[in-house]
C-alpha cells in the first residue's frame, strides 16, 4: 500500500517536466540523517514509478562529487521538491530565492512556524505535522531498504604506555578505522571500561556481555575485547597494536583463535579476509565453541 504522504504528494505534484529533490541532506551546513535519506528514497521510488523525471541534490560533505545545490542549474528544473525535516530557518528560506523560477513543494515535513519565510515560500506543503491536518506517518516508515548489513563492535585501546617504543596504537587505530569507514556495516563503538556514573558505559560485566552477544562480529585491539566477545560466541578480528606482539597475541594463541593481525600484517586485504571468515558459517561456528553458559 502506497504511503499516505507520497499519495498526497503525487496528487499535488501533477506532471512536472523535471523535478529536483532537496532536503536538509542537501544543505552544506545541514545534516543527512538516516530518516531523511530513507525519506528521499521513498519519494524517489514513487516518482520513478510515476514516470516523473527527477534528480537529487546532496551535500558535498555527505556525498562528495554528487549533484549539489552549488553545482545544479535551477533553470533545468520546473519543480523543487523539499523532502523531510522542518521547513524552518534561513537555509531553507534561501532556496526560494535560488529556485524562484520553479514551483516549490514540500513533502513529509514539519511546519514549526507557518509564518516563517521558509514555510510561506512553498507553493504547496504536504506536511507530516504542524498544520491543521491530522499528523501523517513519516516517509521513512515506508521506504524501500536492502538486506541489513552486519553490526560490528569496535573495541580499541589508546593507552598501554607500558609498552613504550613498541606501541603502534595510533597507527593501528588509524588503519582499522579508515578500513572500517569503507565497510558496509553498522559500526558500534564499545568500551570495556565500566562505570556507574556514565550512562554511555556498561556498569557490570553482565551488561558488557549482553552487549557484545548481540553483535555480528567485533574488531578489537584489546585483550578483553577478544576474550569476552568469544565467551558470547561473537567472532573477533583481533589486532595486536604492539610491535612484536604482546598480551593480545598471547591470549589469541592460548585460545587458538586464528583471526589475529599485527602492525606489520595489518593491510586492508588481510582485514577483508578475516572479515569474510568471521561472518562465514565457519567463523561463527569456531567462535561458538567458546561460549560459556
Amino acid at each position: 500500500m502506497r504511503d499516505e504522504l507520497v499519495a498526497a504528494l503525487l496528487r499535488t505534484l501533477g506532471r512536472p517536466r523535471r523535478t529536483l529533490m532537496a532536503g536538509w541532506f542537501s544543505l552544506r551546513h545541514g545534516e543527512a540523517t538516516a530518516g531523511d535519506v530513507l525519506a528521499e528514497r521513498q519519494v524517489a521510488a514513487a516518482l520513478t514509478a510515476a514516470g516523473v523525471r527527477h534528480d537529487t541534490a546532496w551535500s558535498p560533505g555527505f556525498r562528495p562529487g554528487a549533484l549539489s545545490l552549488e553545482t545544479v542549474r535551477p533553470e533545468e528544473y520546473d519543480t523543487l521538491l523539499f523532502v523531510c525535516g522542518p521547513v524552518h530557518g534561513p537555509q531553507v528560506a534561501a532556496l526560494h530565492a535560488r529556485f524562484g523560477s520553479c514551483r516549490r513543494l514540500a513533502v513529509g515535513v514539519s511546519v514549526v512556524d507557518p509564518a516563517d519565510p521558509a514555510a510561506t515560500g512553498f507553493h504547496e506543503i504536504v506536511a507530516r505535522d504542524g498544520t491543521d491536518a491530522p499528523a501523517r506517518p513519516d516517509l521513512a516508515a515506508g521506504a524501500p531498504v536492502g538486506p541489513p548489513p552486519p553490526v560490528a563492535g569496535v573495541i580499541l585501546t589508546h593507552g598501554q604506555g607500558e609498552y613504550g617504543r613498541r606501541r603502534r596504537h595510533e597507527e593501528v587505530t588509524a588503519r582499522i578505522t579508515d578500513w572500517l569507514a569503507g565497510k558496509d556495516c553498522a559500526r558500534v563503538p564499545v568500551d570495556t571500561r565500566l562505570a556507574t556514573d556514565d550512562w554511555r558505559l556498561c556498569a557490570t560485566g553482565e551488561q558488557f556481555l549482553s552487549l557484545v552477544s548481540r553483535l555480528d562480529l567485533v574488531v578489537t585491539t584489546r585483550l578483553h575485547g577478544l576474550v569476552l566477545s568469544l565467551r558470547t560466541g561473537t567472532p573477533v578480528i583481533a589486532v595486536d597494536p604492539v610491535a612484536g606482539g604482546a598480551k593480545l597475541t598471547a591470549q589469541a594463541r592460548a585460545l587458538s583463535w586464528p583471526a589475529l593481525l599485527h602492525p606489520g600484517t595489518l593491510t586492508p586485504a588481510a582485514l577483508d579476509h578475516w572479515w569474510e571468515w568471521a561472518l562465514s558459517e565457519r567463523g561463527r561456528g569456531t567462535a561458538g565453541t567458546f561460549v560459556v553458559g
